[in-house]
């Protein structure tokens, strides 16, 4: 679907160059939910800025369904920019509008018919559970609903890709998880190709099936999310991943569980989850595992850390994913 490659970018001014994007080639399919991770000034918005050439790249090329930006007329990038929708951190509604005509305006720019573009818009509204706010104006709206009004009138040129620029990072929690569950949806129901540019490993984790993570405008690492954050190879995705390369202190905690793998898929890294999920280490002290017929067979013993809290929400996690836990006393030595 989009072929980043070779692409670098480099920023010049009076007194200063900035090399923001260097050599980095992608391949995101059709139907991903692609997450491209970074920390902050890493280059992603700049990267995703060039998937739709709002940013021409200084060396390098994008393939959108095979066909090369950098070949494209103006007129040409225009048109192929109606399937390739955006939406931002700050939803970029326009105040004096009603949630109706916000969602209609983009329609408007390329001649739809005021009727039809009205029809159109309200069937949005209902995808994005907003049919009553149709009359409101933006700032009677909560953020999540603004970004849902955001996302209906991406939603309404019928993309093929929908690139969100940090779209949750103005969000508390709960909306984010609301916003990821309709993006999902979204992806589900109409295949479209979701690119998720953010900072956050929790969003990349709730939603995306592949990852990319940006480090000072390289390329560090890409591969499926399961593959990146259960066994980081490159500094800057153990950083995000263990938030921080400080070492794990000395394991001192006299708590111990044994947990015993009986139906478990050996293909669900279940230790390697519940550490990035409790964002705590474990200390791993016997494991008798074996793969029989895809499923993970035997049993491991862990050393779990000293705060109290956070054992117990290890242990919740690990008996949600269906495995037998059992407390061992005295199984480390005073």
């Amino acid at each position: 679907m989009i072929r980043i490659e070779n692409v670098s970018k480099t920023f010049k001014s009076k007194d200063n160059t900035v090399e923001a994007l260097k050599n980095i080639t992608l391949d995101i399919a059709k139907g991903d939910i692609y997450g491209i991770i970074g920390m902050s000034g890493a280059g992603k918005s700049t990267l995703v800025r060039c998937l739709n050439f709002l940013e021409r790249p200084t060396e390098g090329t994008v393939y959108v369904e095979g066909k090369d930006l950098s070949a494209m007329t103006g007129k040409e990038l225009r048109q192929m920019r109606t399937k390739v929708a955006m939406i931002f951190q700050h939803f970029n509604l326009l105040m004096q509008r009603t949630v109706l005509d916000n969602i209609c305006f983009p329609m408007e720019i390329v001649g739809v018919k005021k009727s039809e573009a009205r029809k159109k818009a309200r069937e949005y509204l209902e995808i994005v559970d907003l049919t009553e706010k149709e009359n409101a104006y933006p700032a009677q709206l909560s953020g999540g609903q603004k970004q849902r009004v955001a996302i209906a009138r991406a939603l309404a040129m019928d993309p093929k890709i929908l690139l969100c620029d940090e779209a949750t990072s103005a969000l508390d929690p709960t909306t984010t998880k609301s916003i990821l569950s309709l993006l999902k949806e979204i992806n589900l129901k109409y295949g479209i190709t979701i690119v998720i540019i953010t900072h956050s490993m929790d969003v990349v984790q709730e939603i995306c099936t592949k990852v990319a993570i940006v480090d000072a405008g390289v390329l560090a690492e890409s591969g499926t999310v399961e593959e990146v954050f259960a066994t980081p190879k490159s500094k800057a995705a153990r950083k995000l991943v263990f938030q921080g390369e400080q070492k794990v202190p000395l394991m001192k905690s006299k708590r111990c569980i044994r947990i015993v793998f009986t139906e478990n898929s050996s293909f669900e890294p279940v230790i390697a989850n519940m550490v990035l999920e409790c964002k705590a280490s474990v200390n791993i002290l016997l494991a008798d595992t074996k793969d029989i017929g895809g499923i993970a067979r035997g049993q491991m013993i862990l050393q779990l850390p000293e705060d109290e809290q956070t054992a117990e929400k290890m242990i919740a996690y690990l008996k949600e994913r269906n495995l037998t836990v059992e407390e061992l006393k005295d199984y480390v030595e005073q």
